[in-house]
């Protein structure tokens, strides 16, 4: 019950809506470019995970090999870096009130996500 009003709490104030709405944009634009397409699934995986963070994690995806590290190369350098200061400096702006500290946890559990966002996959958190 806790994670669910966390969520909710998350989408209302935290900025859970404007994240997902931002990931999904940028997957647009990645699945009409057409080379960008995993691209575009990977921001779809990190809009999920931005819009409902509470109650999920991030794990490596058991099958994923070389390919999907290059392309988490090329992700950082293009979009990885900006994206994960990006939740640094939310995190760090939230967590200046307590109130704001589990949205600041939040956007810290999202930058492993938005760096390496390729060959993990969101699961259920125990």
């Amino acid at each position: 019950m806790l994670r669910f009003v966390l969520n909710v709490l998350w989408l209302v104030f935290g900025g859970g809506i404007v994240l997902a709405l931002g990931y999904g944009v940028a997957a647009l634009i990645c699945f009409a470019l057409v080379v960008t397409i995993p691209f575009g699934v990977a921001s779809l995986r990190l809009a999920s995970y931005s819009l409902w963070p509470f109650g999920r994690t991030l794990v490596p995806k058991p099958g994923a090999g070389v390919a999907s590290g290059v392309a988490n190369l090329l992700w950082v350098l293009l979009a990885g870096w900006w994206l994960a200061l990006s939740h640094i400096v939310a995190g760090l702006a939230l967590c200046v009130t307590v109130i704001g500290i589990p949205f600041g946890v939040a956007n810290f559990k999202l930058v492993p996500a938005a760096l390496w966002p390729l060959g993990q996959e969101i699961v259920e958190s125990p």
